[in-house]
Protein backbone atom coordinates (compact mmCIF):
# COMPACT_ATOMS: atom_id res chain seq x y z
CA UNK A 1 0.00 0.00 0.00
CA UNK A 2 1.13 3.54 -0.50
CA UNK A 3 2.65 5.68 1.82
CA UNK A 4 -0.40 8.20 1.64
CA UNK A 5 -2.65 5.63 1.93
CA UNK A 6 -1.26 5.11 5.48
CA UNK A 7 -1.44 8.68 6.07
CA UNK A 8 -5.06 9.23 5.66
CA UNK A 9 -5.90 5.76 7.49
CA UNK A 10 -4.08 7.13 10.45
CA UNK A 11 -5.80 10.34 10.58
CA UNK A 12 -9.25 8.89 10.70
CA UNK A 13 -8.23 5.85 13.13
CA UNK A 14 -9.60 7.46 16.55
CA UNK A 15 -12.63 8.24 14.73
CA UNK A 16 -14.83 5.31 13.14
CA UNK A 17 -18.26 6.67 11.89
CA UNK A 18 -21.31 4.67 12.52
CA UNK A 19 -21.20 2.12 9.90
CA UNK A 20 -22.65 2.76 6.53
CA UNK A 21 -23.04 6.20 6.96
CA UNK A 22 -20.54 7.52 4.76
CA UNK A 23 -18.29 5.82 2.74
CA UNK A 24 -15.36 7.33 0.35
CA UNK A 25 -14.48 5.49 -3.18
CA UNK A 26 -11.35 6.48 -5.34
CA UNK A 27 -9.24 4.89 -8.03
CA UNK A 28 -6.14 3.27 -7.09
CA UNK A 29 -4.04 5.80 -8.81
CA UNK A 30 -6.00 8.91 -7.27
CA UNK A 31 -5.64 7.14 -3.40
CA UNK A 32 -1.90 6.72 -4.53
CA UNK A 33 -1.23 10.55 -5.00
CA UNK A 34 0.11 12.35 -1.78
CA UNK A 35 -2.33 15.47 -3.14
CA UNK A 36 -5.74 13.75 -3.84
CA UNK A 37 -4.85 11.66 -0.91
CA UNK A 38 -4.72 14.96 1.22
CA UNK A 39 -8.36 15.60 -0.14
CA UNK A 40 -9.83 12.04 1.20
CA UNK A 41 -8.10 12.44 4.51
CA UNK A 42 -9.72 15.75 4.64
CA UNK A 43 -13.02 13.94 3.87
CA UNK A 44 -12.60 11.36 6.40
CA UNK A 45 -11.96 13.20 9.35
CA UNK A 46 -14.60 15.36 8.85
CA UNK A 47 -17.66 12.70 8.17
CA UNK A 48 -15.68 10.45 10.84
CA UNK A 49 -15.65 7.43 8.19
CA UNK A 50 -13.34 4.39 8.36
CA UNK A 51 -14.75 3.26 5.14
CA UNK A 52 -12.80 3.58 2.24
CA UNK A 53 -12.21 1.95 -1.02
CA UNK A 54 -10.41 1.67 -3.76
CA UNK A 55 -10.93 0.32 -7.49
CA UNK A 56 -8.93 0.00 -10.41
CA UNK A 57 -8.76 2.76 -12.42
CA UNK A 58 -11.40 3.72 -14.86
CA UNK A 59 -13.63 0.48 -13.31
CA UNK A 60 -15.82 1.89 -10.09
CA UNK A 61 -18.12 -1.27 -10.92
CA UNK A 62 -15.47 -3.54 -9.45
CA UNK A 63 -16.16 -1.72 -6.06
CA UNK A 64 -19.57 -2.67 -6.48
CA UNK A 65 -19.69 -5.46 -3.79
CA UNK A 66 -17.44 -3.45 -0.59
CA UNK A 67 -19.93 -0.93 -1.70
CA UNK A 68 -23.19 -3.02 -1.24
CA UNK A 69 -21.82 -4.68 2.21
CA UNK A 70 -21.16 -0.96 3.35
CA UNK A 71 -24.76 0.95 1.79
CA UNK A 72 -24.18 4.01 3.24
CA UNK A 73 -26.15 7.07 3.11
CA UNK A 74 -23.83 8.94 1.35
CA UNK A 75 -21.08 7.83 -0.94
CA UNK A 76 -17.97 10.43 -2.13
CA UNK A 77 -16.79 9.48 -5.11
CA UNK A 78 -13.14 11.48 -5.18
CA UNK A 79 -11.47 11.58 -8.62
CA UNK A 80 -8.94 14.02 -10.79
CA UNK A 81 -10.94 15.55 -13.38
CA UNK A 82 -9.16 13.37 -16.28
CA UNK A 83 -11.38 10.18 -14.59
CA UNK A 84 -14.23 11.78 -14.80
CA UNK A 85 -15.40 10.89 -17.68
CA UNK A 86 -18.71 10.37 -19.35
CA UNK A 87 -18.78 6.49 -19.27
CA UNK A 88 -17.35 6.70 -15.86
CA UNK A 89 -20.16 8.95 -14.61
CA UNK A 90 -22.95 6.72 -16.26
CA UNK A 91 -20.53 3.21 -14.46
CA UNK A 92 -21.87 5.27 -10.85
CA UNK A 93 -25.08 5.79 -11.78
CA UNK A 94 -25.63 2.19 -12.35
CA UNK A 95 -24.20 0.82 -9.90
CA UNK A 96 -25.53 3.21 -6.99
CA UNK A 97 -28.74 1.64 -8.37
CA UNK A 98 -28.04 -2.53 -7.79
CA UNK A 99 -26.72 -2.24 -4.01
CA UNK A 100 -30.13 -3.52 -3.22
CA UNK A 101 -33.08 -5.50 -5.19
CA UNK A 102 -35.01 -1.98 -5.45
CA UNK A 103 -34.58 -0.15 -8.84
CA UNK A 104 -33.79 3.38 -7.28
CA UNK A 105 -30.46 4.97 -6.28
CA UNK A 106 -29.71 3.61 -3.21
CA UNK A 107 -26.68 5.82 -1.78
CA UNK A 108 -26.81 9.71 -2.66
CA UNK A 109 -23.61 10.22 -4.26
CA UNK A 110 -21.23 13.23 -6.09
CA UNK A 111 -18.40 12.99 -7.24
CA UNK A 112 -15.52 15.08 -5.95
CA UNK A 113 -13.21 16.65 -8.08
CA UNK A 114 -11.76 19.80 -9.22
CA UNK A 115 -9.18 22.18 -11.36
CA UNK A 116 -6.51 20.42 -8.99
CA UNK A 117 -5.98 18.71 -6.03
CA UNK A 118 -5.93 21.90 -4.16
CA UNK A 119 -8.95 22.98 -5.53
CA UNK A 120 -10.47 19.35 -4.50
CA UNK A 121 -9.26 19.86 -1.01
CA UNK A 122 -10.96 23.15 -0.67
CA UNK A 123 -14.75 22.02 -1.97
CA UNK A 124 -13.77 18.87 0.58
CA UNK A 125 -13.30 21.12 3.55
CA UNK A 126 -16.30 23.15 3.51
CA UNK A 127 -18.67 22.22 6.35
CA UNK A 128 -20.88 24.82 7.34
CA UNK A 129 -24.12 24.64 6.25
CA UNK A 130 -25.49 27.08 3.19
CA UNK A 131 -28.39 28.50 3.82
CA UNK A 132 -29.40 29.74 0.93
CA UNK A 133 -30.91 33.36 0.73
CA UNK A 134 -29.68 34.72 -2.62
CA UNK A 135 -30.67 33.72 -5.69
CA UNK A 136 -29.07 35.00 -8.88
CA UNK A 137 -30.20 33.29 -12.62
CA UNK A 138 -30.27 33.36 -16.52
CA UNK A 139 -33.97 32.02 -16.66
CA UNK A 140 -37.12 31.91 -15.08
CA UNK A 141 -37.10 30.69 -11.69
CA UNK A 142 -39.67 31.00 -9.07
CA UNK A 143 -38.83 33.30 -6.96
CA UNK A 144 -41.97 33.83 -4.66
CA UNK A 145 -40.17 30.79 -3.03
CA UNK A 146 -36.71 32.31 -2.64
CA UNK A 147 -35.66 34.91 0.20
CA UNK A 148 -34.49 37.22 -2.28
CA UNK A 149 -33.04 37.12 -6.12
CA UNK A 150 -32.92 38.52 -9.41
CA UNK A 151 -33.58 36.64 -12.56
CA UNK A 152 -32.90 37.74 -16.30
CA UNK A 153 -34.76 36.46 -19.20
CA UNK A 154 -33.34 34.06 -21.74
CA UNK A 155 -36.13 34.23 -24.13
CA UNK A 156 -37.11 38.32 -24.52
CA UNK A 157 -34.68 40.68 -24.05
CA UNK A 158 -34.73 43.58 -21.84
CA UNK A 159 -36.94 41.11 -19.24
CA UNK A 160 -35.99 40.80 -15.82
CA UNK A 161 -37.20 40.37 -12.29
CA UNK A 162 -36.06 40.84 -8.47
CA UNK A 163 -37.30 40.01 -5.36
CA UNK A 164 -36.22 41.39 -2.16
CA UNK A 165 -36.67 40.47 1.17
CA UNK A 166 -40.26 40.60 2.80
CA UNK A 167 -41.60 41.92 -0.86
CA UNK A 168 -43.36 40.11 -4.13
CA UNK A 169 -41.35 39.52 -7.25
CA UNK A 170 -41.42 42.64 -9.39
CA UNK A 171 -40.84 42.61 -13.19
CA UNK A 172 -38.11 45.48 -14.24
CA UNK A 173 -36.68 46.76 -17.37
CA UNK A 174 -33.23 44.56 -17.67
CA UNK A 175 -30.36 45.38 -19.82
CA UNK A 176 -30.49 44.37 -23.04
CA UNK A 177 -26.78 42.69 -22.99
CA UNK A 178 -27.38 41.01 -19.86
CA UNK A 179 -23.00 39.73 -19.41
CA UNK A 180 -21.82 42.22 -17.01
CA UNK A 181 -25.44 42.10 -14.55
CA UNK A 182 -25.21 38.28 -14.41
CA UNK A 183 -21.23 38.65 -13.60
CA UNK A 184 -22.16 41.22 -11.05
CA UNK A 185 -25.12 38.97 -9.33
CA UNK A 186 -21.54 36.25 -8.67
CA UNK A 187 -19.05 38.99 -7.72
CA UNK A 188 -20.78 41.59 -5.99
CA UNK A 189 -24.38 40.94 -5.02
CA UNK A 190 -22.50 37.11 -4.01
CA UNK A 191 -25.57 34.95 -5.37
CA UNK A 192 -25.55 31.49 -3.35
CA UNK A 193 -27.63 29.43 -5.84
CA UNK A 194 -26.51 30.50 -9.82
CA UNK A 195 -29.26 29.26 -12.16
CA UNK A 196 -28.46 28.73 -16.00
CA UNK A 197 -30.00 27.24 -19.15
CA UNK A 198 -29.83 27.77 -22.56
CA UNK A 199 -27.36 27.10 -25.31
CA UNK A 200 -24.13 25.33 -23.67
CA UNK A 201 -20.78 23.65 -24.42
CA UNK A 202 -17.89 22.58 -22.36
CA UNK A 203 -16.28 26.22 -23.26
CA UNK A 204 -19.12 28.17 -22.70
CA UNK A 205 -22.54 29.57 -21.89
CA UNK A 206 -24.63 31.59 -24.61
CA UNK A 207 -26.65 33.83 -22.12
CA UNK A 208 -29.28 34.43 -24.59
CA UNK A 209 -31.35 31.60 -25.90
CA UNK A 210 -33.61 33.50 -28.58
CA UNK A 211 -31.81 36.76 -29.17
CA UNK A 212 -28.36 37.70 -29.43
CA UNK A 213 -26.48 38.14 -26.23
CA UNK A 214 -23.35 37.82 -24.64
CA UNK A 215 -21.69 34.72 -22.93
CA UNK A 216 -19.72 33.16 -20.39
CA UNK A 217 -16.43 31.43 -20.75
CA UNK A 218 -13.73 29.42 -19.74
CA UNK A 219 -10.11 28.76 -19.59
CA UNK A 220 -6.97 27.71 -16.96
CA UNK A 221 -9.72 27.67 -13.94
CA UNK A 222 -11.02 31.08 -14.41
CA UNK A 223 -14.51 32.11 -15.33
CA UNK A 224 -14.81 35.16 -17.00
CA UNK A 225 -17.90 36.84 -19.71
CA UNK A 226 -17.40 38.26 -22.66
CA UNK A 227 -20.21 41.11 -23.88
CA UNK A 228 -21.79 41.71 -27.18
CA UNK A 229 -19.15 44.56 -27.62
CA UNK A 230 -16.10 42.15 -26.88
CA UNK A 231 -15.41 43.00 -23.70
CA UNK A 232 -13.99 40.19 -21.00
CA UNK A 233 -15.54 40.28 -17.50
CA UNK A 234 -13.52 38.46 -15.16
CA UNK A 235 -15.54 36.78 -12.20
CA UNK A 236 -14.22 35.64 -9.00
CA UNK A 237 -16.60 34.48 -6.63
CA UNK A 238 -15.50 32.96 -3.41
CA UNK A 239 -18.46 32.53 -1.63
CA UNK A 240 -19.74 29.39 -1.31
CA UNK A 241 -22.77 28.67 -3.80
CA UNK A 242 -24.33 26.11 -5.44
CA UNK A 243 -24.99 26.05 -9.34
CA UNK A 244 -27.63 24.89 -11.19
CA UNK A 245 -27.52 24.58 -15.21
CA UNK A 246 -30.62 23.02 -15.71
CA UNK A 247 -31.23 23.48 -18.89
CA UNK A 248 -27.80 23.96 -20.74
CA UNK A 249 -25.87 21.31 -22.59
CA UNK A 250 -22.50 19.40 -22.07
CA UNK A 251 -22.39 21.90 -18.55
CA UNK A 252 -21.46 18.96 -16.81
CA UNK A 253 -18.66 17.17 -18.95
CA UNK A 254 -15.05 17.03 -18.38
CA UNK A 255 -12.74 16.97 -21.56
CA UNK A 256 -10.14 18.73 -20.49
CA UNK A 257 -8.46 21.29 -17.69
CA UNK A 258 -9.94 24.28 -19.20
CA UNK A 259 -13.91 22.82 -19.23
CA UNK A 260 -16.61 25.05 -17.28
CA UNK A 261 -17.64 22.93 -14.58
CA UNK A 262 -14.11 23.16 -13.38
CA UNK A 263 -14.12 26.68 -13.68
CA UNK A 264 -16.89 27.07 -11.74
CA UNK A 265 -15.64 24.97 -9.07
CA UNK A 266 -12.24 26.74 -8.96
CA UNK A 267 -12.88 30.61 -9.72
CA UNK A 268 -16.66 30.71 -8.67
CA UNK A 269 -16.91 29.41 -5.28
CA UNK A 270 -19.17 26.52 -6.89
CA UNK A 271 -19.34 23.16 -3.84
CA UNK A 272 -22.07 21.64 -5.53
CA UNK A 273 -23.82 21.80 -8.90
CA UNK A 274 -25.24 19.23 -11.08
CA UNK A 275 -25.01 19.22 -15.41
CA UNK A 276 -25.60 17.18 -18.44
CA UNK A 277 -22.68 15.11 -19.43
CA UNK A 278 -24.28 15.24 -23.23
CA UNK A 279 -26.82 17.75 -25.34
CA UNK A 280 -29.77 17.85 -23.76
CA UNK A 281 -32.87 17.33 -25.04
CA UNK A 282 -35.87 15.82 -23.04
CA UNK A 283 -34.87 17.74 -19.66
CA UNK A 284 -36.40 15.78 -16.88
CA UNK A 285 -33.23 14.82 -15.01
CA UNK A 286 -32.10 18.78 -15.29
CA UNK A 287 -35.82 21.18 -15.06
CA UNK A 288 -37.21 18.85 -12.25
CA UNK A 289 -34.49 19.68 -9.45
CA UNK A 290 -35.91 23.08 -9.62
CA UNK A 291 -39.07 20.98 -8.61
CA UNK A 292 -37.96 19.98 -5.25
CA UNK A 293 -34.76 22.54 -4.54
CA UNK A 294 -36.55 26.13 -5.13
CA UNK A 295 -40.07 25.37 -5.55
CA UNK A 296 -40.18 23.75 -2.02
CA UNK A 297 -37.86 25.77 -0.11
CA UNK A 298 -35.76 24.45 2.80
CA UNK A 299 -36.97 21.03 2.30
CA UNK A 300 -34.23 19.57 0.62
CA UNK A 301 -30.56 19.67 0.67
CA UNK A 302 -29.42 20.03 -2.65
CA UNK A 303 -28.10 16.69 -2.73
CA UNK A 304 -31.14 15.35 -1.90
CA UNK A 305 -33.18 17.01 -4.42
CA UNK A 306 -31.31 15.84 -6.84
CA UNK A 307 -31.67 12.36 -5.99
CA UNK A 308 -35.83 12.93 -5.24
CA UNK A 309 -35.79 13.69 -8.83
CA UNK A 310 -34.21 10.70 -9.85
CA UNK A 311 -36.53 8.46 -7.81
CA UNK A 312 -39.46 10.65 -9.40
CA UNK A 313 -37.44 9.98 -13.03
CA UNK A 314 -37.25 5.97 -12.39
CA UNK A 315 -40.73 5.94 -10.86
CA UNK A 316 -42.36 7.47 -14.33
CA UNK A 317 -39.88 4.91 -16.30
CA UNK A 318 -41.29 2.13 -13.75
CA UNK A 319 -44.87 2.47 -13.58
CA UNK A 320 -45.43 3.95 -17.65
CA UNK A 321 -42.48 1.92 -19.45
CA UNK A 322 -42.05 -1.00 -17.34
CA UNK A 323 -40.94 -3.04 -20.49
CA UNK A 324 -37.67 -0.66 -21.12
CA UNK A 325 -37.06 0.39 -17.42
CA UNK A 326 -34.34 -1.61 -16.98
CA UNK A 327 -32.96 -1.15 -20.80
CA UNK A 328 -29.75 1.48 -21.16
CA UNK A 329 -29.72 4.01 -22.97
CA UNK A 330 -26.45 5.76 -23.94
CA UNK A 331 -27.35 7.78 -27.98
CA UNK A 332 -30.66 8.81 -28.79
CA UNK A 333 -30.06 7.31 -32.12
CA UNK A 334 -29.66 4.07 -30.82
CA UNK A 335 -33.73 4.32 -29.23
CA UNK A 336 -34.85 2.61 -32.79
CA UNK A 337 -34.89 -1.16 -31.15
CA UNK A 338 -36.33 -0.28 -27.96
CA UNK A 339 -39.13 1.99 -29.60
CA UNK A 340 -40.41 -1.43 -31.38
CA UNK A 341 -41.00 -2.84 -27.14
CA UNK A 342 -42.82 0.27 -25.76
CA UNK A 343 -46.26 -0.69 -25.48
CA UNK A 344 -47.34 1.72 -22.24
CA UNK A 345 -49.16 1.50 -19.33
CA UNK A 346 -52.56 2.96 -18.47
CA UNK A 347 -50.12 4.79 -16.25
CA UNK A 348 -48.51 6.29 -19.59
CA UNK A 349 -51.37 7.11 -21.51
CA UNK A 350 -53.25 8.66 -18.83
CA UNK A 351 -50.64 10.89 -18.31
CA UNK A 352 -50.39 11.29 -22.43
CA UNK A 353 -46.87 9.57 -22.61
CA UNK A 354 -45.64 8.25 -25.56
CA UNK A 355 -42.39 6.76 -26.85
CA UNK A 356 -40.56 9.75 -27.25
CA UNK A 357 -40.85 10.53 -23.17
CA UNK A 358 -39.88 6.82 -22.60
CA UNK A 359 -36.63 7.29 -24.73
CA UNK A 360 -36.45 10.68 -23.32
CA UNK A 361 -36.18 9.41 -19.41
CA UNK A 362 -33.54 6.93 -20.45
CA UNK A 363 -31.35 8.98 -22.14
CA UNK A 364 -31.88 11.72 -19.08
CA UNK A 365 -31.40 9.36 -16.59
CA UNK A 366 -27.72 8.20 -16.41
CA UNK A 367 -27.02 11.93 -18.19
CA UNK A 368 -27.15 14.34 -15.00
CA UNK A 369 -23.75 14.09 -13.03
CA UNK A 370 -23.66 15.53 -9.16
CA UNK A 371 -20.59 17.17 -8.53
CA UNK A 372 -19.28 18.00 -4.69
CA UNK A 373 -19.57 16.13 -1.52
CA UNK A 374 -23.09 14.87 -1.34
CA UNK A 375 -23.45 15.05 2.67
CA UNK A 376 -22.45 18.96 2.69
CA UNK A 377 -25.60 20.56 3.31
CA UNK A 378 -26.76 23.29 0.81
CA UNK A 379 -30.72 24.23 1.07
CA UNK A 380 -32.90 27.41 0.29
CA UNK A 381 -34.13 29.05 3.43
CA UNK A 382 -37.37 27.66 4.57
CA UNK A 383 -40.69 29.09 2.95
CA UNK A 384 -43.87 28.64 2.26
CA UNK A 385 -44.36 24.97 0.64
CA UNK A 386 -47.87 24.49 -1.66
CA UNK A 387 -48.12 20.96 0.43
CA UNK A 388 -46.82 20.00 4.16
CA UNK A 389 -45.07 16.49 4.63
CA UNK A 390 -44.52 14.76 8.15
CA UNK A 391 -42.96 11.78 8.71
CA UNK A 392 -43.34 10.06 11.97
CA UNK A 393 -42.95 6.60 13.87
CA UNK A 394 -42.81 4.23 16.69
CA UNK A 395 -42.46 0.72 17.80
CA UNK A 396 -42.15 -0.46 14.30
CA UNK A 397 -45.27 1.29 12.88
CA UNK A 398 -44.76 4.56 10.29
CA UNK A 399 -46.87 7.51 9.19
CA UNK A 400 -46.23 10.05 6.40
CA UNK A 401 -48.97 12.59 5.99
CA UNK A 402 -49.58 14.82 3.32
CA UNK A 403 -50.95 18.46 4.26
CA UNK A 404 -52.33 20.38 1.40
CA UNK A 405 -51.58 24.19 1.72
CA UNK A 406 -52.43 26.03 -0.65
CA UNK A 407 -55.92 25.02 -1.70
CA UNK A 408 -56.71 23.92 -5.31
CA UNK A 409 -53.14 25.19 -6.15
CA UNK A 410 -51.46 22.78 -3.74
CA UNK A 411 -50.57 19.92 -6.53
CA UNK A 412 -49.84 22.27 -9.24
CA UNK A 413 -46.24 23.56 -10.11
CA UNK A 414 -45.16 26.95 -8.95
CA UNK A 415 -43.47 27.65 -12.09
CA UNK A 416 -43.57 25.89 -15.47
CA UNK A 417 -40.47 27.64 -17.51
CA UNK A 418 -38.35 24.61 -18.83
CA UNK A 419 -38.86 21.22 -19.86
CA UNK A 420 -40.88 18.59 -18.44
CA UNK A 421 -42.08 20.35 -15.72
CA UNK A 422 -44.48 19.70 -12.65
CA UNK A 423 -46.53 16.37 -11.73
CA UNK A 424 -43.47 15.49 -9.21
CA UNK A 425 -44.01 12.98 -6.46
CA UNK A 426 -44.10 13.35 -3.10
CA UNK A 427 -40.83 12.49 -1.42
CA UNK A 428 -39.86 12.07 2.05
CA UNK A 429 -36.17 10.36 3.11
CA UNK A 430 -36.45 7.96 6.24
CA UNK A 431 -33.93 8.62 9.02
CA UNK A 432 -32.59 5.35 9.06
CA UNK A 433 -32.93 2.37 6.67
CA UNK A 434 -35.93 0.09 7.42
CA UNK A 435 -36.70 -3.56 6.42
CA UNK A 436 -39.52 -6.18 6.36
CA UNK A 437 -42.36 -2.94 4.61
CA UNK A 438 -45.85 -3.41 5.06
CA UNK A 439 -48.36 -1.20 3.68
CA UNK A 440 -51.27 -0.86 5.99
CA UNK A 441 -53.06 2.33 5.03
CA UNK A 442 -52.98 4.49 1.98
CA UNK A 443 -52.31 1.77 -0.85
CA UNK A 444 -54.76 3.51 -2.99
CA UNK A 445 -52.08 6.47 -2.91
CA UNK A 446 -49.92 3.78 -4.90
CA UNK A 447 -46.81 4.56 -2.72
CA UNK A 448 -43.65 3.65 -3.60
CA UNK A 449 -42.09 2.31 -0.10
CA UNK A 450 -38.07 1.39 -0.03
CA UNK A 451 -35.38 1.30 2.48
CA UNK A 452 -34.48 4.89 2.61
CA UNK A 453 -37.24 6.87 1.49
CA UNK A 454 -41.18 6.83 0.65
CA UNK A 455 -42.37 8.12 -2.71
CA UNK A 456 -46.13 8.82 -2.97
CA UNK A 457 -47.16 9.98 -6.62
CA UNK A 458 -48.75 13.52 -7.21
CA UNK A 459 -52.38 13.32 -7.05
CA UNK A 460 -52.24 16.14 -9.39
CA UNK A 461 -55.89 17.24 -8.02
CA UNK A 462 -56.96 18.87 -4.93
CA UNK A 463 -59.61 16.76 -2.99
CA UNK A 464 -60.62 19.06 0.30
CA UNK A 465 -62.49 15.12 1.65
CA UNK A 466 -59.54 12.88 1.03
CA UNK A 467 -57.26 12.28 3.57
CA UNK A 468 -53.49 11.90 2.15
CA UNK A 469 -52.16 9.35 4.43
CA UNK A 470 -49.94 6.23 4.43
CA UNK A 471 -49.33 3.87 7.10
CA UNK A 472 -46.98 0.93 7.03
CA UNK A 473 -45.04 -1.28 9.37
CA UNK A 474 -41.62 -1.56 9.68
CA UNK A 475 -37.90 -2.80 11.48
CA UNK A 476 -34.96 -0.91 11.27
CA UNK A 477 -32.70 -2.39 8.99
CA UNK A 478 -29.35 -2.21 11.20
Amino acid sequence: MKWCLFFFLSVIASAIAEPGSYAILSSESTAADPQWGRVIARLSARHNTGTIISFPDGQPRAALEKLRAAHPRYTCFVARHKEVTRGFVTQIHQMCRILDDDPYADTIWGILTGYDAANAEDIAGTDKPLIIERVASGTEVALEQCREGVWYCELKQGRMVKKKPGAKPLEEAGPADTTSALAATLTDYKAQLFVTSGHATERGWQIGFRYRNGSFKSADGRLFGVDTAGKRIDINSPNPKVYMPIGNCLMGHIDGQDAMALAWLKSAGVRQMLGYTVPTWYGYAGWGCLDYFVEQPGRFSFSEAYFANQHALIHRLETCFPEIAGAVLDDPNGAGKLRAKIKGTPASKAAGLGAQDAVGLLFDRDAVVFYGDPAWDARLARGDCAYGQEFSGKEGKYTFLIKPRWGEKSFEPVNTNGSQRGGRPMVEYFPTRLKNIRIIEGSELNPVVTDDFILVPSPRKYDAQRVYKVVFTAQPAV
